[in-house]
C-alpha cells in the first residue's frame, strides 16, 4: 500500500471505530457539504436512519446547523436516531412520509434529501423536497431502477446529484472531526472473523442500527 494512501489512526479512536468510520463518514460528508452544500437552518431528510451512511449523515447535518428528519422502521430505531440528534423521526411502515414531512416543515418540505435506499423510496424522496430542493443519492439497497416524473423535476426546480466516497481533502476533514470526538461511528455489533456468516445474516435481517464490524 502506498504511504500516501495511509492515514494514521488517532490515539483517541479504537480499531473498531476506525474500521466503522471512514467509508460512511467520508460518503456522508461529501453528500452534505460538497454535493448538497447544506447550510445552517435548512431541513434535511435522511432516508433509512439505521444504515451506516444515515447515522453519519444525521450527525454531520446537526454539526452543520441543520434540522434533521429521519425515516426508519420501528420505535426503537426512531429513539436511537433521536439520540444521535434527529429532530423528528417518521416510521415509514405506518406513515405517509411526504405528508408527515410537510407537516413537520410547515408545508414547505425539506431542502435536502439524503437517500441511499433507491427504488423503494425514490418517488417519496422527491415529493418531500421543497422548491429548489436537492436530492443526493449514494446507493440502491432496494434496487437501482426507478421512474422519474420529469414534471416534478422542473416544477420544483430540483437538483439531483450522485455521490460516492470522498476526495483526500474531504476524508481528512471529516476524520479530524472524528478524532476530536465531534462525530462518532455507530457500531451495532462486532463479530469475530469466524462468525462472518452470522454478521452477514444480521445485516440482511435489517435489524441493525449502525455498522456491523468483523474483527480479525
Amino acid at each position: 500500500m502506498p504511504v500516501a494512501n495511509l492515514y494514521p489512526i488517532p490515539a483517541e479512536v479504537s480499531f473498531v471505530d476506525a474500521a466503522a468510520a471512514p467509508l460512511v463518514f467520508a460518503t456522508a460528508w461529501r453528500m452534505l457539504t460538497t454535493k448538497a452544500q447544506l447550510r445552517a437552518g435548512e431541513w434535511v431528510l435522511v432516508v433509512g436512519a439505521g444504515g451506516g451512511v444515515a447515522t453519519a449523515a444525521i450527525q454531520i447535518a446537526k454539526l452543520l446547523g441543520a434540522a434533521v428528519i429521519v425515516t426508519t422502521g420501528g420505535a426503537e430505531k426512531a429513539r436511537r436516531a433521536r439520540e444521535l440528534g434527529a429532530d423528528e423521526a417518521i416510521d415509514y411502515r405506518t406513515a405517509d412520509v411526504p405528508a408527515a414531512v410537510r407537516q413537520v416543515t410547515g408545508g414547505g418540505g425539506v431542502d435536502v434529501v439524503i437517500d441511499s435506499v433507491g427504488a423503494a423510496t425514490w418517488t417519496s424522496s422527491l415529493e418531500c423536497l421543497s422548491k429548489g430542493g436537492r436530492l443526493v443519492t449514494c446507493g440502491a439497497t432496494a434496487g437501482p431502477l426507478t421512474e422519474l416524473d420529469l414534471r416534478t423535476l422542473w416544477r420544483k426546480q430540483i437538483t439531483l446529484s450522485g455521490s460516492t466516497m470522498a476526495s483526500d481533502e474531504e476524508f481528512r476533514a471529516v476524520m479530524a472531526l472524528l478524532a476530536q470526538g465531534r462525530l462518532r461511528p455507530v457500531v451495532d455489533r462486532v463479530y469475530p472473523l469466524s462468525e462472518t456468516r452470522a454478521a452477514m445474516e444480521h445485516l440482511q435481517s435489517a435489524a441493525h442500527f449502525g455498522k456491523v464490524v468483523v474483527e480479525v
